[in-house]
């Protein structure tokens, strides 16, 4: 963030320049007002650019292995263009790659879910997916996917669509 706020600046002063090369060209007729006018155009087209750019930077540097299976679109009254051209601000990736199946139950995989969003770290969390009931549940240490008596151990499972693309991913690449 350090780094953006510093391109910001820069990309203030270039508009400013770009001003001032114009009030050169015309002999000072061209107004000063010009200067930070273009110092401020030429800062939020750089933020717009990036916010925009934010979510194609981040997938290509997902290893191999490692696919985008759901995006968050945003509009926002801060950032009017939105509502026109709606920004992907966080999105879900799953490391399919290094997946990996139940010796008990060839149905449950495990594997890493990534989420990912705008100015924050990545999270891991790693998910249990139940290929054959399209479900998911949070991997714990206690995970048992025995009917034993013990409520604690048991998982909470929630449901997956089956045209989701979480289960299409990680069923598919089982298989």
């Amino acid at each position: 963030m350090f780094w953006e706020l510093i391109a910001t600046v820069f990309a203030g002063i270039g508009g400013a320049g770009i001003a001032l090369l114009l009030r050169k060209i015309t002999k000072q007729t061209a107004p000063k007002w010009l200067v930070p006018v273009f110092a401020g155009v030429a800062m939020l087209g750089f933020q717009i650019q990036g916010e925009y750019d934010w979510y194609e930077h981040q997938a290509s540097l997902l290893p191999e292995g490692v696919v985008v299976v759901k995006t968050v679109q945003e509009e926002a009254p801060w950032r009017p263009w939105s509502y026109v051209f709606p920004q992907t601000m966080r999105f879900i990736a799953a490391d399919v790659a290094n997946s990996a199946k139940n010796k008990i139950d060839p149905n449950l995989v495990l594997v890493d879910l990534y989420f990912f969003e705008r100015r924050h770290m990545a999270k891991r969390v790693p998910q249990i997916i139940d290929c054959l009931q399209g479900a998911r549940a949070d991997f714990t240490q206690s995970f048992s996917a025995s009917n034993s008596s013990n409520a604690e151990s048991q998982p909470t499972w929630h449901p997956i669509e089956s045209d989701n693309l979480l289960l299409k991913a990680v069923c598919d690449n089982q298989a």
